[in-house]
């Protein structure tokens, strides 16, 4: 928007940098261009101030397909004024010059104009086209369509107008009909729905099947190793009570034989024993023979009074302990007549 600053007799102006300005001073271009600043005097001068940046105008229309359906455009065109100094003699973009405030509405001027070109190339588009195929590739065409025709359209390079962009956002039917429209693609989105739960109830099953089977494999595969460990077992006992049996067989095999030996050796042992005991007592009994018969010859030519004192001397050895000896003349009879006896049968 223009700035204008009022001094006596003349006036500054000071622009904007999107918009261009042209200055005309009594008929002919003073200043002119964009982001312009000058001082002017108010009566002798016009000044037209005309936008260069990108303008958006929505667009939103109705018309009718092929099939006699109503549908709804929705979209918008970009433009932008290339040619500042036609827009400025073809339109009014006048200010004030003691304001600076514009004195018509071009811009509305441009908008109903686009929206008329832009309308009428959609709708004959629109009436080649049933309502079907106008949802599904309409707004391209209609886009491409618009496009083409605006920028084609003379009015609009006299007028310094160039068309940025053309963007069409949605072709929409009456809310019944696209119910309606809705319904077949609902019900095949449903149908797949079902069919693709079908699907996983049958893959689930399929896979309890699967698990099913395998557990029963496992479990067949257990009872298999279960026997075999059974087996195994009950031959590993068998084995056991084999080798204990033999180890059993062969301690009582070597317990005999170790009795025999030990029999063998006691008996030796007391063979040896009696041997040696019989050495041992012919030994003793020839020594005492030996001894008896020393004692014989030495007894030989004695006194038999002497011999008799000597046999009451070992007699007196042999008898056990006498307190009181009592002797009577018959005891002592007998006992002299017992000596004299043996005194003589000695000699």
């Amino acid at each position: 928007m223009a700035h204008i600053t009022r001094r006596p007799f003349l006036s500054h102006y000071r622009g904007a940098g999107t918009g261009h300005v042209v200055h005309l001073k009594h008929g002919k271009v003073a200043h002119q261009g964009v982001g312009q600043a000058f001082w002017f005097r108010p009566l002798g001068t016009v000044l037209s101030e005309v936008p260069v940046d990108d303008r958006e105008l929505p667009l939103v229309f109705r018309g009718r397909t092929a099939d006699f359906q109503e549908a709804a455009v929705q979209g918008s065109v970009t433009y932008r004024f290339a040619d500042p100094v036609k827009a400025a003699r073809r339109l009014d973009f006048g200010l004030d010059p003691a304001t600076g405030v514009a004195q018509g509405t071009p811009l509305d001027q441009v908008a109903g104009l686009l929206t008329e070109l832009a309308q009428q190339h959609a709708l004959s588009l629109l009436a080649s086209l049933p309502l079907a195929e106008a949802l599904a590739e309409g707004p391209a065409a209609v886009r491409a369509r618009i496009a083409e025709g605006l920028s084609g359209d003379p009015r609009l390079g006299e007028t310094g107008l160039e068309i940025v962009d053309t963007r069409i956002v949605a072709i929409r039917p009456e809310a019944e009909v696209e119910r309606a429209l809705r319904a077949p693609a609902r019900e095949l989105i449903q149908q797949q729905a079902d069919r693709a739960g079908f699907e996983r109830r049958a893959e689930a099953v399929n896979r309890e099947r699967a698990i099913a089977e395998n557990e029963l494999q496992n479990r067949i595969e257990l009872a298999m190793r279960e026997e075999q460990l059974v087996a195994q077992e009950g031959a590993n006992e068998r084995r056991k009570v084999q080798e204990a049996a033999e180890a059993a067989r062969i301690s009582a095999t070597g317990n005999a034989e170790r009795v025999k030996i030990g029999a063998l050796a006691e008996a030796e042992r007391m063979r040896i024993a009696a041997s040696a005991q019989a050495e041992q007592t012919r030994e003793l009994g020839e020594a005492e023979a030996v001894a008896a018969l020393a004692r014989m010859r030495v007894y030989e030519g004695q006194d038999p009074r002497v011999l008799l004192a000597i046999a009451a001397q070992t007699l007196a050895g042999s008898l056990p302990a006498i307190g009181t000896l009592n002797l009577t003349p018959d005891v002592l009879t007998s006992a002299l007549s017992a000596l004299a006896a043996s005194s003589g049968d000695a000699s």
